[in-house]
């Protein structure tokens, strides 16, 4: 396997932003590492042209991802979505992000779903190279995970829910010269959520208040490079709520907010053991060491506590999402977000927008993305989500 290629796959995967860090900052800048960070990106159009939320918004076909618990309070019986990114356009042209999904309420009483997503992510094609330059073999290193869930009203107002996913890596290269072929890694992991959503009168309006939270990816690590080189999945706690308000008749405004942590320890750094010593450099490779060994399980708790800099790191790690959905007659949206991780995390913040139109059988969506990092990949992202809703074309047959 060529560690350098697999190397600046995984970095053009991670390559969530540039951040801009002073030399004084240097010292402190730690993001969260992790292996399959594909599993992070918004798949669809309406979550990320509000900042990347969803973990309690109404409920749509792709709440798979935000939070599976609200297919339960879904409106119609079934629904299929594909979602299409082009990702990193500012630095190349063939690395894309491809979603589908879809849901299906089951049972006589309206108050239970099962649901299923399948993601793809391709680096595009990526040439490995001799000595001399000349071209050995190309590849398109990928992506993927397969997901499905189920999820259950457990009273008028409260719903919870479970998936269960797989998960492939691809991201090596195969060197015939040395007798060396590289094999994808995989992984399990498994999402658990809860929605609550209520309506309380204020004034003569009837409003809509829900909550949601979403822990995702608790799993296995995926390990590269046969076993040598594990990683933690990107497990993930979501909280979130959401309140609508209607501005006149068909007219409703929704304010949303999430708040998210990646339950996975901070690597050790080096600025933070005196490594000119003997006793400094022993301590961190201990550190190391153990960071690299430890469970899945138990990372989920030590990333409460691990941060170098107490309490103060700990809150760095907590990134935030605010958004607003305008909407008439649920048939026509508008919308608008803020993303904010901080810069000695990962520094990805930009503003996002985005507008949809529905019938009673399709519904498209679009979102743009506009980072305010100075030099982010990810600025100027585009995101489609075509929707088609089983109701609307079952009633469309049956006029027929």
């Amino acid at each position: 396997m060529n560690i350098i290629r697999t190397l600046l796959c995984v970095i053009a995967i991670g390559a969530l932003a540039a951040p801009a860090v002073n030399a004084q900052d240097k010292n402190e800048f730690n993001p969260i590492q992790t292996g399959v960070t594909s599993l992070g990106i918004a798949p669809d159009a309406r979550g990320a042209s509000m900042g990347d939320l969803g973990a309690a918004t109404d409920p749509d076909v792709n709440s798979q991802f935000w939070n599976p618990s609200k297919y339960a309070f879904a409106y119609s019986r079934a629904a299929v979505s594909l979602s299409y990114t082009p990702w990193l356009r500012k630095l190349v042209n063939d690395i894309f992000l491809a979603n589908l999904a879809g849901y299906w309420k089951i049972g006589s009483q309206d108050n239970q779903a099962i649901s299923a997503s399948l993601r793809y992510f391709s680096l595009g094609e990526v040439t490995q190279n001799n000595q001399d330059g000349g071209a050995i073999q190309s590849l398109n290193p990928y992506e993927m995970s397969f997901d499905i869930g189920y999820s259950r009203k457990l009273s008028e107002k409260f719903s919870m829910g479970v998936v269960f996913r797989y998960i492939y890596s691809d991201l090596g290269f195969s060197d015939s010269y040395a007798g060396d072929q590289s094999t994808g890694a995989s992984a399990f992991s498994a999402d658990i959520s809860g929605y609550y959503t209520t309506y309380p009168i204020i004034g003569r309006n009837e409003c809509q208040w829900s909550w949601g939270f979403d822990i995702s990816n608790i799993g296995t690590k995926v390990a590269y490079n046969d076993g040598e080189n594990p990683a933690f999945l990107p497990t993930n706690l979501r909280l979130g709520t959401s309140f609508t308000f209607p501005l006149a008749d068909y007219h409703n405004l929704a304010i949303n907010l999430d708040l998210n942590k990646l339950l996975v320890p901070a690597r050790p750094r080096q600025s933070d053991y005196d490594i000119d010593t003997p006793e400094g450099q022993a301590e961190y490779i201990d550190a190391l060491t153990n960071w690299e060994d430890m469970s899945s399980f138990t990372g989920i708790f030590k990333s409460f506590s691990d941060a170098p800099g107490g309490f103060k790191e700990e809150l760095r790690e907590i990134m935030w999402s605010l958004g607003a959905e305008y909407s008439y007659n649920n048939q026509f949206f508008l919308r608008a977000g803020y993303f904010y991780e901080n810069a000695m995390k990962g520094n990805r913040q930009y503003f996002a927008a985005g507008a949809g139109f529905s019938l009673n059988v399709v519904r498209l969506d679009a979102s743009y993305m506009l980072a305010t990092a100075q030099s982010s990949p990810l600025d100027q992202t585009l995101r489609f989500t075509l929707t088609f809703d089983m109701d609307g074309l079952k009633d469309l047959f049956g006029r027929r």
